[in-house]
């Protein structure tokens, strides 16, 4: 299939269900985690830094993990052509709801609205405490790293504090993967962009659409799991077959 005839697909649609991976974003800049280039692909010691266990167990963990929060590409990041053509498919109507695995809320910053966007892993903008489970913005804790805190304490409880995104090892929020699969399940038109498709649960939400009769679109760089279940597989720029896909 070419982007061409896709597109007729995307146009007649009318309950498009999205899910974003990080391939979506590596065009702003943000490195992936798994690909050729990706961050533990060059730094195998820095998957620690997203386990749960490491992060509570080690403080020479979490002093590592603030001090890469500080320099994270995504503070600098902006969205790309990508993120706004899914913003151009809202626009139009067609957008049932936006799944995402990424937590650098560029789908937000580019226009999507927040009741649109189910982000399955948290969110890199709010930090959460492990002791009273209070949340609040990032900004001022990065603050205080600035100022010389390696590790930053709760200022409620004296808890741990965390960036409020989802470790390996913790569960996903309440709720927040009913939300996406149910949204999956009201697809016309499935449309998964940029992920590697083998991260679970949320991977579950393309076989969830399709056995409920969605057409299945992939729009990724490498191989997927799913390719053979699709409808269509296009490879190339995200940045370039979005913006068409939609046009």
């Amino acid at each position: 299939m070419t982007v061409d005839s896709v597109r007729g697909w995307v146009a007649a649609a009318r309950r498009v269900v999205v899910l974003t991976g990080a391939g979506i974003s590596t065009e702003s800049g943000i490195p992936d985690f798994r690909g050729p280039d990706g961050v533990w692909t060059r730094d195998p010691e820095a998957e620690k830094l997203s386990d749960i266990r490491h992060y509570l167990g080690d403080p020479a963990v979490r002093r590592r993990a603030w001090q890469k929060r500080l320099t994270a590409p995504a503070w600098q990041a902006r969205p790309n052509a990508g993120h706004a053509a899914l913003v151009e498919l809202e626009r139009r109507g067609a957008l049932h709801a936006l799944i995402t695995q990424n937590i650098d809320g560029l789908h937000q910053k580019a226009g999507s609205s927040p009741d649109k966007v189910i982000e399955v892993h948290g969110t890199m903008h709010e930090v959460v405490c492990r002791g009273c489970a209070r949340r609040g913005p990032m900004l001022p804790v990065l603050e205080r790293v600035r100022a010389g805190e390696e590790d930053p304490a709760c200022a409620h409880c004296g808890g741990i504090l965390k960036s409020a995104t989802i470790l390996f090892g913790e569960g996903l929020e309440p709720g927040v993967m009913e939300r996406a699969l149910r949204a999956a399940e009201a697809a016309d038109l499935l449309l998964a962009v940029g992920s590697s498709l083998q991260v679970y649960p949320v991977a579950g939400a393309v076989p969830a659409a399709k056995r409920a009769g969605a057409r299945l679109v992939i729009v990724n760089a490498e191989p997927t799991p799913f390719d053979d279940l699709a409808n269509a597989v296009l490879r190339g720029s995200i940045g370039e077959i979005l913006p068409r896909l939609v046009a």
